[in-house]
């Protein structure tokens, strides 16, 4: 039963905006030829490639639907048909893993907005998303405290969170902009956080900053931390903290200053960044949960 003066197109119109489509994207080159290996995947070039998704999405929007962006990455794809017996070179396979890449991965919503805009989202919101994975296996997978039995992933990042809050508090006003790195195996965690409170955020990047702050607690890493802040009228201040037994441990003036002017590639000095003071890192007030370091 319909209502009257309502027909058949219209009603499959009205129910096709109401069903979500994902849209899985091949952002490089170096992807985009991965793929080229499969027989049934039609395309030769990537700018082709990202014309037509550009217009599948713009089409996909003025349905009314709504729709998302999600990094297809063409490894994880055969490492996954691999495991559910799928033949990779199938365009069902690759709408399957798209539509498990929706339940999954990282997915950026499309509003419209280019792909020289939606490109570098997707692939920053991917790189959290996979910090964010890995920062937390750690936590969950590090197992209780040789000394005490405590939950080590637990209990460090409640450490992390005090830390945060205290480094915070003692910055006072301003804009700050903090980055938080921990060697990994063979590459880095980073985490970037930016608040204009003196108090860590509710949203998700508190969260994922405070795992991989916590990650290095777990793993009694050589992280380190910096804080820039900006308040109207006055030079940045620039101060920088290793991690050491668990807590921030403020490094000098003249380590910031090597830290933020040296190439991290080739060991070069870099020219100082104009109206930025690099200063030591301040002390944190003591925390007596934070007296101990926490043992495999």
């Amino acid at each position: 039963m319909t209502r009257t003066g309502t027909t058949t197109a219209q009603l499959r119109r009205a129910l096709r905006r109401e069903v979500p489509s994902t849209v899985g994207l091949l952002a490089d080159e170096h992807d985009f030829t991965a793929m080229r290996r499969y027989r049934t995947f039609p395309f030769d070039d990537h700018t082709t490639y990202l014309r037509q998704v550009e217009a599948l999405l713009k089409t996909l929007a003025g349905q009314g639907g709504h729709t998302t962006v999600t990094l297809f990455d063409p490894e994880e794809y055969a490492a996954w048909c691999t495991e559910t017996a799928l033949d990779p070179d199938h365009p069902t396979s690759r709408s399957r893993f798209t539509a498990h890449l929706s339940a999954t991965g990282a997915r950026v919503t499309y509003t419209g907005q280019p792909l020289t805009t939606l490109l570098p989202e997707l692939v920053d919101t991917a790189v959290r998303h996979a910090t964010w994975q890995y920062a937390t296996t750690v936590l969950a997978t590090t197992g209780p405290c040789a000394t005490c039995g405590e939950d080590i992933g637990r209990a460090a990042f409640e450490r992390a969170g005090r830390l945060l809050a205290r480094l915070l508090e003692a910055a006072g006003p301003g804009t700050h902009h903090l980055v938080c790195s921990v060697p990994a195996g063979d590459d880095q965690l980073l985490a970037i956080l930016h608040t204009d409170d003196t108090t860590p955020p509710e949203d998700s990047t508190g969260t994922e900053f405070t795992a991989v702050l916590a990650a290095g607690i777990a793993l009694a890493a050589p992280a380190g931390l910096v804080l820039r802040t900006s308040t109207p009228g006055t030079r940045d201040r620039l101060h920088g903290w290793r991690l050491t037994d668990g807590t921030l441990t403020p490094l000098t003036e003249a380590e910031v200053f090597a830290a933020y002017c040296t190439d991290a590639r080739t060991g070069e000095p870099l020219s100082p960044e104009p109206g930025v003071d690099y200063r030591a890192g301040f002390p944190l007030t003591p925390d007596l949960d934070d007296g101990h370091p926490l043992h495999h």
